[in-house]
């Protein structure tokens, strides 16, 4: 069996100033509205993932079309910043001071979001469903007003490594990751899941978000003799990744990140062969798989595309992400009833039990806690059959439970 890359991105860190700080409004706006505040990379290196921004602007106008959320419309703001996390800064503070966001919500990558996070607990202001994996957003108790969404990046690379270790004992495993903290923590996560088996690990290089070639590092990948090749990085470069193999005639079992999947679906018909077999993981349904085509959440999905999003791209796995986390905020705001306070709205983003999205997998559910800002915990394994990713196993907490004694 030949397998694939995922990846899941995060751009380094950059020196931000401190935002001044702002008087904490505790309640909301007065005239009937929920504004929500939102940071995307509509420009820059990023822009494959404003679509979940664009998405979840869509839902709440879907939301508003059905009446709003207990009764008020929802005024979703989303501001670019060029994957910069000093622009991050600046529309953060415009978000807050000028256009009088109650909260700031599924604002994507770690950079920004680490750049902003201590003003907003300072101020007490909800930093809710950061798009982004790393560990950062489950620390309740040293910033209680910053929660996490998705599956943390190192959860994901114990998934590869105990995978590796139960059904490729014998082969020499390479590793080629994005230097910045999101891709040192699917290494981390990857040895973690090896354990005693981190000898495996033959090779590992990296790559610059802003390098526009990856030959050199993964000849020398290849020249290691590694017979498993994990990728993590952004899928523009898992992309180069996927074509150099197939150009050197190297054809390791592939695993991809989950943020890289994207990459798959970009390949044109000449490469996309070349990924047939790569393995990554998911925790959204497909919208293009047949075997959801009676699913009554895609169904649903399909007709707010049509209405509210038509330019978007319903294989786009990024535009399902924002509609799930879009649909997790509106729980939580659903919750709130007509104490739209602060504090209130932090209570009730800790306080979801068992949320089932409708495109999130089967047995995959949306839970928190006061000590619990990890939404979303579970994973299921996919391979891609050279039409669509293919789920291979079941639904993960935290590791792959297979036989490890070979």
């Amino acid at each position: 069996m030949r397998m694939r890359l995922k990846i899941v991105f995060a751009a380094s860190l950059l020196a931000a100033p401190m935002l001044p700080l702002a008087a904490s409004e505790t309640k909301d706006t007065g005239d009937g509205e929920i504004r929500i505040g939102n940071i995307m990379p509509y420009s820059g290196p990023l822009t494959e993932f404003a679509s979940i921004g664009k998405t979840e602007s869509a839902y709440f106008d879907m939301i508003n079309d059905r009446g709003g959320i207990n009764g008020r419309k929802v005024r979703f703001i989303s501001r670019d910043d060029g994957s910069n996390p000093k622009k991050a800064v600046e529309q953060t503070r415009q978000l807050i001071e000028d256009d009088n966001v109650l909260l700031i919500s599924g604002s994507f990558g770690t950079p920004g979001n680490l750049a902003i996070r201590a003003y907003m607990n300072e101020n007490k202001i909800p930093q809710l469903f950061v798009a982004s994996g790393d560990q950062e957003w489950s620390k309740p108790a040293e910033f209680p007003w910053t929660m996490g969404w998705q599956p943390p990046f190192r959860a994901e690379g114990r998934i590869y490594g105990n995978f590796v270790q139960a059904f490729y004992p014998d082969h020499k495993l390479a590793v080629l990751w994005q230097n910045d903290q999101f891709g040192r923590d699917l290494l981390i996560g990857l040895q973690e899941g090896l354990g005693d088996w981190t000898r495996m690990i033959v090779a590992d290089s990296t790559f610059e978000m802003s390098d526009k070639s990856i030959d050199r590092q993964i000849d020398v990948l290849k020249a290691s003799g590694a017979g498993v090749l994990l990728f993590a990085g952004s899928p523009n470069m898992a992309a180069l990744a996927i074509r150099r193999l197939a150009e050197i005639d190297w054809h390791p079992v592939v695993i991809l990140n989950n943020v890289a999947a994207p990459a798959v679906r970009a390949l044109g018909s000449a490469d996309v062969q070349n990924a047939v077999g790569v393995i990554s993981t998911s925790f959204l349904k497909n919208a293009t798989d047949p075997v959801w085509k009676d699913d009554e959440g895609i169904k649903q999905f399909s007709t707010f595309m049509d209405r509210y999003y038509p330019g978007g791209d319903k294989a786009d796995s990024n535009v399902l992400f924002g509609y799930a986390a879009a649909q997790t905020l509106s729980r939580v705001l659903e919750q709130c009833g007509d104490d739209l306070s602060r504090e209130n709205i932090m209570r009730q983003a800790a306080s979801l039990k068992d949320f089932q999205s409708s495109v999130t997998l089967p047995g995959i559910s949306i839970s928190t806690g006061p000590n619990d800002f990890r939404p979303i915990k579970q994973l299921r394994l996919v391979q891609f059959d050279g039409n669509v990713w293919l789920s291979i196993g079941d639904v993960i907490d935290s590791a792959f439970l297979g036989p490890t004694n070979h």
